[in-house]
């Protein structure tokens, strides 16, 4: 067990004794205020903080984080509060404490919400100073190895939220060391006995193994002394998670798994890199297509590397990386390298440090946009799972910019990255500046260009293939936007129809009588009444009949709102659907069935569907066109035609040449010489329909065709 002396030894390499001082000093503010306290395993609670501050004095950290990990856990678990902690030690140290406290303050539901509220908060914290993350996943990491006190189900919920949220977060800042061993830990917590078993096989192997690693290292290190390259060949470890998620995904035994042997080359300089895989391809013959550069183009967590596969002797399988000194401690230390060099003042790495820390910038900002336009705090936290991507493809924008993206991302996710605007009116791409579609997968190395359109907006059919967070929260919060702005809107028209029944109308109404009236009924606003309204989820003569405030001629007021009729005029948006039992199309007799949370779903009069509820001015008002309605309009088809070679191509043909376009199209046989042909498509009114059936009874070999209903 370490005590604050040990630290302070690690400490005085790198730190001035003033900040050294400081670290003390919260050590002993920590130790007064958890006096009494014990973990589940027995020992003092002070232990806890001085292990996570040893993590970070690992990692080199500044003196300001050691001092948070110190008081990491005095305003949640003891009586001191934020204000006392700047007092004593600054704002930068309270704020950092405060964004790793959990809210202990408010009783959740449940843990999943609890949860997501506690990483909401955190992620906040975050946008302000980085370093919260640090903190946390030192804290974490400190639990995860103390994991054994607890009972077995605390064990698996912790494991499971450390696989799923801070072993990714971990990788996303590039903290490849402290990623490697939550990932281990979260394995053994989840799934005891299949780490045990694993972690024996491994162990029985490794005598087998030791002399082809031997020789294979000697190989390749012979290979850089005959041309003089300087780099030093090492062995590396399988992680046992590692192996088990390949055996899983790949479908392949342990013996399969293992019989790949990986090795790592540390030189000295970015060129050598380069000069030592053109060795090693002499040496061993490479895999076709497993060749990566990293240097050329950095992962998005600022992980650099070659990697190559290569067949040694006798056919062994061999994965070799190849990196500078200072990519390799950037890849176990990722963004927290930021501070090493700083620390260290070596000035020539601080470039690539730099641009790790900026890249972790723009995820956390890219956290704090998601934060905003989500819903609640389970929407974000499903957001940000999404975010943590395992793999990345490179592409390019047509200024030749390279963009980083998940594996799987479409043209969408490419416009929401360049930039929200873009992404919400985006309607075409030009992938290797050929028009795709906007679901296209993109691949590495492909060059993307967006057409936009001022009148565009997102498409909810968009959500089924974007791949990243940013993205789908995006199109999410601008529909949610969307369709309260149109709830609104057609809220409005409802209530004003009805308070034409009593000569008046909403923005006539006495504001006092209104926030009477949005008390009452326990509303914060105008907009949230008509919205509601809009929905269906509340009755819009009800609410007139309260505004006005009397029962004057009430049955003739009702009678008179429901013979009026509310126009239609085909842009209503999201609020105002076509029911798919009848398909009404301008021109025809329709009435508006009043749904709840769908607002306006509009039938034929005459459609079965709604035959019980027709008179009910509450749940159905009569609606009519306007002469100016616009949109494409789905009907379907039933054609009744004796059978003949070709028939659907020329049908197809006919429709098109009417300006309709065919959205389905199926076939039946009545008999042995007749068809039933179901055609679904777009029209824009009854006399486009009059027209495409006049043009297919132009046909020889039909006897009927006739508008299908449901």
């Amino acid at each position: 067990m370490s005590t604050i002396e040990d630290l302070v030894d690690r400490l005085r390499g790198y730190l001035k004794p003033e900040e050294i001082q400081q670290v003390r000093r919260a050590y002993y503010f920590a130790e007064q205020a958890h006096d009494g306290q014990r973990r589940r395993s027995g020992e003092h609670y002070v232990t806890h903080p001085l292990a996570v501050a040893t993590i970070l004095a690992n990692m080199h950290m500044d003196a300001e984080s050691l001092m948070a990990a110190m008081l990491h856990d005095v305003i949640e678990d003891t009586p001191v509060s934020k204000e006392a902690l700047a007092k004593q030690f600054g704002e930068t140290v309270a704020d950092l404490v405060d964004g790793v406290s959990k809210l202990t303050q408010i009783h959740f539901e449940d843990k999943a919400l609890a949860q997501a509220e506690n990483f909401q908060k955190m992620a906040l914290a975050m946008a302000k100073d980085i370093r919260v993350i640090l903190v946390k996943l030192a804290d974490r990491l400190h639990n995860m190895r103390t994991l054994g006190a607890l009972r077995p189900d605390k064990k698996r919920r912790i494991a499971r939220e450390t696989l799923d949220i801070y072993s990714p977060i971990a990788s996303r800042l590039g903290l490849n060391t402290i990623r490697t061993e939550l990932e281990e830990l979260g394995f053994e917590g989840m799934h005891p006995m299949r780490h045990e078993r694993l972690k024996r096989a491994v162990q029985s192997v490794k005598g087998n193994r030791r002399q082809v690693i031997r020789e294979i290292q000697t190989a390749l290190q012979d290979c850089l002394d005959t041309d003089e390259l300087h780099g030093k060949v090492i062995g590396r470890e399988k992680h046992l998670l590692s192996l088990y998620r390949k055996m899983k995904e790949r479908r392949k035994s342990f013996s399969e798994i293992m019989d790949v042997y990986g090795f790592r080359i540390i030189t000295d300089k970015v060129d050598t890199c380069y000069r030592i895989l053109g060795a090693i391809h002499n040496l061993y013959k490479p895999v076709p297509g497993r060749f990566k550069d990293y240097i050329a183009i950095p992962k998005a967590n600022g992980y650099q590397s070659l990697h190559t596969s290569l067949i040694g002797m006798n056919g062994i399988p061999i994965e070799v990386q190849i990196r500078t000194r200072e990519m390799e401690a950037m890849a176990n230390n990722g963004i927290a390298a930021h501070w090493v060099y700083k620390s260290e003042q070596k000035e020539a790495a601080q470039g690539m440090t730099g641009a790790s820390h900026a890249r972790a910038r723009q995820w956390v900002k890219g956290l704090l946009e998601m934060q905003q336009r989500a819903g609640n705090s389970l929407e974000f936290i499903e957001h940000v799972k999404m975010d943590l991507f395992p793999d990345e493809v490179y592409v390019f924008t047509p200024k030749g910019d390279i963009m980083e993206l998940p594996s799987g991302a479409t043209a969408v996710d490419f416009a929401y990255a360049v930039h929200t605007d873009v992404g919400n009116s985006c309607v075409a791409a030009r992938i290797n500046r050929r028009l795709s579609p906007l679901s296209a997968h993109l691949e590495s190395g492909q060059s993307v260009e967006i057409i936009t359109s001022p009148s565009a907006r997102p498409n909810l059919a968009w959500m089924s293939f974007v791949a990243t967070a940013k993205a789908r929260s995006a199109i999410r919060h601008y529909l949610k936007n969307q369709q309260r702005e149109e709830s609104v809107s057609l809220g409005k028209r409802l209530l004003n129809k009805a308070l034409d029944a009593f000569n008046k109308q909403f923005d006539s109404i006495d504001k006092h009588q209104i926030r009477e009236l949005l008390k009452e009924f326990q509303y914060e606003s105008e907009h949230d009444l008509l919205e509601d309204i809009g929905l269906g989820n509340r009755m819009a003569f009800g609410v007139a009949r309260a505004l006005i405030g009397h029962e004057e001629s009430a049955a003739h007021a009702e009678q008179s709102a429901s013979t009026s009729k509310l126009a239609i005029s085909g842009t209503e948006g999201m609020v105002t659907s076509y029911a798919r039992c009848c398909h009404p199309i301008p021109g025809d007799p329709v009435v508006g069935h009043i749904s709840s949370g769908r607002g306006i779903v509009i039938h034929m009069e005459n459609c079965r569907n709604i035959a019980n509820i027709r008179d009910d001015s509450n749940r159905c008002i009569p609606m009519d066109w306007t002469d100016s309605v616009t949109g494409d309009f789905t009907v379907v088809l039933r054609v009744e035609a004796e059978h003949e070679k070709g028939f659907i191509a020329s049908l197809a043909a006919l429709i098109t040449e009417a300006d309709g376009s065919i959205e389905k199209i199926t076939t039946e046989e009545k008999d042995a010489r007749i068809s039933l042909v179901n055609i679904e498509l777009g029209i824009t009114n009854r006399v486009h329909l009059a027209k495409v059936m006049r043009r297919i009874k132009t046909l020889n070999n039909v006897n009927r065709i006739v508008r299908a209903r449901r």
